[in-house]
């Protein structure tokens, strides 16, 4: 089997999904896993996607051919990569919402050697005033070599200068 990750962007209305799970199936194909959302009237998702070898191509000139329908396909290969090296870690983040919190965040964690594998996020009004809150929710993949406090006393810096609370708690 081959494996394959799919990025999908579409205008939202009934019956996306299952015309991209139809084409998949109609290969043989396996929807494995996905994150998929709505957002000012698009759809967008992100798939992972076993394929027989033997039916590999006409998979992915068939979800290319979903273009015809509006929905544009993005293919990526996927790759497994060494769990062994890294330590799940959940963080949890509220702040003051202002330009430029996410690239400070994801830089600092850039720095550290660590990969961001999801992030989740929104702005949405403070519960007793009109003042604007980012709220991020993540799940990184942590060097082992890298000591939590290390990283923990990292982001209590860069969240002192941006009024952020922080929550990391090992996801094993």
């Amino acid at each position: 089997m081959d494996h394959l990750v799919l990025t999908v962007i579409a205008a939202d209305k009934p019956g996306v999904v299952e015309r991209i799970a139809q084409c998949i199936a109609s290969f043989g194909g396996n929807w494995l896993e996905s994150r998929m959302a709505h957002m000012a009237g698009q759809f967008a998702g992100i798939l992972r996607v076993s394929v027989p070898v033997e039916n590999r191509k006409e998979l992915i000139a068939a979800l290319e051919d979903l273009s015809t329908h509006g929905i544009r396909v993005l293919l990526g290969e996927s790759s497994a990569a060494a769990g062994s090296e890294w330590q799940p870690i959940a963080m949890e983040l509220v702040g003051n919402d202002r330009p430029g919190i996410v690239r400070d965040i994801t830089a600092l964690l850039s720095k550290q050697g660590v990969n961001l594998e999801r992030l989740i996020t929104d702005v949405r009004p403070a519960p007793m005033s009109s003042d604007l809150l980012f709220h991020a929710e993540a799940l990184l993949a942590v060097p082992l070599t890298l000591p939590l406090e290390t990283l923990q006393a990292s982001l209590e810096t860069l969240a002192d200068d941006l009024m952020v609370e922080l929550e990391l708690r090992s996801e094993e």
